[in-house]
């Protein structure tokens, strides 16, 4: 087996293991009772952590197109979970920032899904192997950021 033959397989045994992960946390959260997708949490979470946003800089830091965002944001906004007003600062723009409701659900879920995890390291990472975890965490979020075709 040759390098890039490694590589592929590596990056096949990542994508399921972080499928699989996103999976449990999800059903760990109680999230598949809401309806609402890892997408339209992460948002809910974004907003809630840096503030109101167009749907353009949510598209650019969540690197997903405009058209999936405002699906998300109409979905939140039926469930009154966001709202939508005009920039006072620009009036062509629309800002986009949680609700009262919107708020708890996420503070909520997040807590539900940050004990679980919480209570799964303590019991599968062995205390020897929470730097190797600390790394792979690192390596993930260098991944995440990661643009290939500027490297």
């Amino acid at each position: 087996m040759n390098a890039d033959q490694d590589t592929a397989e590596v990056a096949v045994r990542l994508s399921i293991a972080l499928s699989r992960l996103r999976s449990r946390l999800r059903e760990e959260a109680g999230m598949t009772t809401t309806g609402l997708t890892i997408s339209q949490l992460a948002l809910l979470k974004r907003l809630m952590e840096s503030g109101p946003a167009t749907a353009a800089s949510l598209a650019a830091v969540e690197h997903v197109s405009q058209q999936a965002i405002a699906q998300s944001v109409a979905t939140l906004k039926a469930g009154e979970l966001v709202r939508t007003e005009r920039d006072p600062s620009d009036g062509r723009k629309v800002l986009i920032s949680p609700t009262s409701a919107g708020r708890r659900l996420c503070e909520t879920l997040l807590a539900t899904r940050e004990a679980w995890l919480v209570r799964a390291i303590e019991s599968v990472v062995r205390p020897a192997e929470r730097a190797a975890l600390q790394t792979g965490i690192e390596l993930l979020e260098r991944l995440a950021a990661a643009d290939p075709e500027t490297a």
